[in-house]
């Protein structure tokens, strides 16, 4: 199956202060989806140390910035929030419409556990809600997305309960750090929706950063957890964040984008763990593991490219000119790391912030 960016291009829709809202312009998508770069996000995504509740902070800005601007009547009708209550970053929607002068009517939220038989995952289950539908509703939601199924459950259960007493749901409004799954997913449920509400007018799905892809396999380092590691190869990231990555080049081969991100909010020290057990087997298995393989993993392209090469495979073309971005990515392919001597630095600077979170 093709991915579904394919034929994707890239295209700067808004810039709000320090946010910049870029569009992802496709002929066959139903729904508008954006890309959101900020620089409180950006550490979010390349360093694990952050932690606790600058997880939240991180995200305020940028998400107060883009609400009104994919909502300029909202301050009217006011917007519904639904929260999934499971493992996933805290993501500031009410505190994004306060600061946006955006009346938040009702808060839906569902429990959506994993049903586990022999440390196999059966299936997901609501266990707990709290819905309040009516009619003609704006839903925002924020969420981790990998495979989808988690969203899959829980938006199939809210259009349900809408539908049975009485509601109707105008449009939803997706706040994500994710992948490429998204889309195929809001792409699959739009036509069913209409089903339900004709009125529906679509998602709007705002990743922040990048559209990433999901881990296949193990990857170059054979440690990657497939369907949960997010990486680069196949999605499209944000200019600016590729830079910031340039400029701290060990988080270009940290495991993934963001780890666990309930881990990294709610238990910090299993977070952590997570971490450590990432670069001790890097450290491990140096010897063995290909670090220019490795690096083009990472970046999401064999290379080096010529310039034209690298604006066709990175989806950054019509951006303006981006050879200092070029010329920065080549350098990363030219001058490999020492894995085993970032994996030392690194693992040191994991235990020197666990330490604080350890029983004393």
């Amino acid at each position: 199956m093709s991915s579904p960016l394919h034929g994707t291009t890239l295209r700067k829709e808004f810039l709000r202060g320090d946010t910049v809202i870029y569009r992802l312009e496709q002929q066959s998508f139903i729904n508008r989806y954006f890309l959101i770069d900020h620089p409180n996000i950006r550490p979010l995504l390349a360093f694990p140390e952050v932690i606790g509740f600058d997880c939240y902070t991180a995200l305020v800005q940028a998400t107060a910035g883009t609400l009104p601007a994919l909502l300029p009547e909202a301050h009217k009708s006011g917007i519904d929030i639904f929260s999934i209550l499971r493992g996933g970053l805290n993501y500031p929607l009410e505190e994004a419409a306060h600061r946006s002068g955006i009346p938040v009517r009702y808060m839906h939220f569902v429990s959506c556990e994993r049903i586990i038989q022999n440390k196999e995952i059966l299936g997901l289950d609501v266990r707990y809600q709290k819905i309040t539908p009516s009619p003609d509703r704006i839903i925002a939601i924020g969420d981790i997305l990998a495979t989808g199924d988690t969203l899959r459950r829980c938006l199939e259960h809210l259009v349900m309960e809408f539908e049975t007493f009485g509601g109707s749901i105008r449009k939803i409004i997706l706040f994500t750090i994710g992948g490429t799954r998204a889309i195929e997913l809001m792409e699959e449920l739009t036509p069913q929706i209409r089903q339900r509400f004709p009125a529906f007018e679509g998602f709007d799905c705002c990743f922040y950063e990048g559209v990433f892809t999901v881990y296949t396999d193990k990857g170059v380092s054979g440690i990657n957890t497939p369907n949960i590691d997010f990486g680069w190869k196949g999605g499209i990231v944000a200019p600016e964040f590729r830079t910031f990555i340039c400029d701290h080049r060990d988080a270009l081969l940290e495991k993934c984008i963001i780890y666990d991100g309930g881990a990294r909010r709610y238990e910090i020290p299993l977070h952590l763990e997570e971490v450590l057990e990432y670069w001790n087997g890097i450290l491990n298995r140096a010897d063995i593991i290909d670090a220019k393989a490795l690096v083009q993993e990472k970046l999401g392209y064999d290379g080096p490219l010529s310039y034209e090469e690298w604006l066709n495979v990175t989806a950054l073309s019509g951006l303006g000119d981006l050879h200092a971005l070029w010329y920065l990515e080549n350098n990363m392919l030219e001058n490999l790391p020492d894995l085993k001597d970032l994996a030392v630095r690194r693992i040191n600077s994991i235990n020197q912030l666990k330490y604080r979170y350890e029983d004393k």
